[in-house]
């Protein structure tokens, strides 16, 4: 079952305002404990309150985006001390207008889309934060739900490299940022030394799935040690820039206490940014679409542990 408020089923009234109650009594969202860096895209402000929290994650379109309201993200971080990354997905978020992979090619390739990055950048470069730019993350990724994954290598690293290129114009200060999901080919997306300052990782738990596609479940080192071991040959500083876990409440405590100390075991590893948000695109093997809300996390397992 997704754990979200709307996919419960209440017999009557009291039971939502049982469960309504039971969110109102919770406490603020806190980040897990450690001494790792912790970051959040938090669209709905949970963290808001919480002075743990480092670093600000926004997921930007660069098409169909209101540039006026990217100021604001910078006072808000500004007022939390905390640095912002800044994903820019190279499509727009309305899917009916979507352009095709070819299309997107093209259009990078002949110049196109130079002023979608140049005017995101350009904002970017005045903000008082320090600011990470992440551009068409996780490209080596076979699910097929990125328009600009799997592309052809030469492809991808070319498009990168402009895209990278065109905002170092704008904003000479940010740091740049190559996010693979983790895959065995990922080397094969790598832009060269010159054009990455960090690397991301993703690393999402879903004990459901792991439980029935491998036969147990998994913890946030075992998902992410091989993916440490394919990135370690850049040398380069190492984020988890996706996180996110979803299962009962001992897979839940586990990963919690194990997400801030995994510096331990990779030193490498500079922080790690939560995902608090559901999942946007289908789980494979038919699992939906995971939430990942601390939120619905916590409200679904008060209701389940009343008596």
């Amino acid at each position: 079952m997704k754990n979200s408020i709307s996919t419960l089923q209440f017999s009557n009234t009291a039971s939502l305002a049982a469960l309504l109650a039971a969110l109102a009594m919770l406490p603020a969202q806190a980040a897990p404990p450690g001494d790792l860096p912790f970051g959040v895209y938090d669209p709905y402000g949970t963290f808001a309150d919480d002075p743990d929290v480092q670093i600000e994650h926004l997921f930007l379109p660069w098409e169909d985006l209101f540039l006026d309201s990217l100021p604001a993200a910078d006072d808000y971080a500004k007022e939390r001390d905390r640095d912002i990354l800044v994903t820019v997905e190279p499509w727009t978020w309305t899917r009916g207008a979507r352009n095709t992979p070819e299309s997107l090619i093209t259009g990078i390739n002949k110049g196109d889309y130079d002023g979608n990055m140049t005017s995101i950048c350009n904002v970017l470069g005045e903000f008082d934060s320090d600011v990470t730019v992440r551009w068409a993350q996780e490209m080596e990724d076979y699910s097929g739900q990125f328009i600009w994954a799997k592309w052809d290598p030469d492809t991808y690293v070319s498009a990168f490299k402009r895209m990278m290129d065109v905002c170092k114009a704008q904003a000479p200060d940010i740091k740049t940022m190559w996010s693979p999901l983790g895959y065995d080919d990922l080397e094969d997306y790598y832009p060269g030394d010159d054009y990455v300052d960090v690397v991301g990782l993703s690393v999402f738990g879903l004990q459901a799935w792991e439980k029935q596609q491998l036969g147990g479940a998994q913890s946030a080192a075992d998902i992410l040690g091989p993916r440490m071991d394919r990135v370690r040959q850049f040398n380069k500083p190492i984020m988890v820039a996706e996180l996110g876990y979803s299962g009962d409440a001992d897979y839940i405590d586990a990963w919690e206490n194990e997400v801030r100390t995994l510096a331990e075991d990779f030193p490498e590893l500079t922080a790690v940014v939560y995902f608090n948000q559901t999942e946007v695109y289908p789980w494979p093997d038919g699992f939906g679409l995971p939430d990942w809300r601390v939120d619905s996390r916590t409200v679904i397992q008060s209701a389940e542990n009343r008596p």
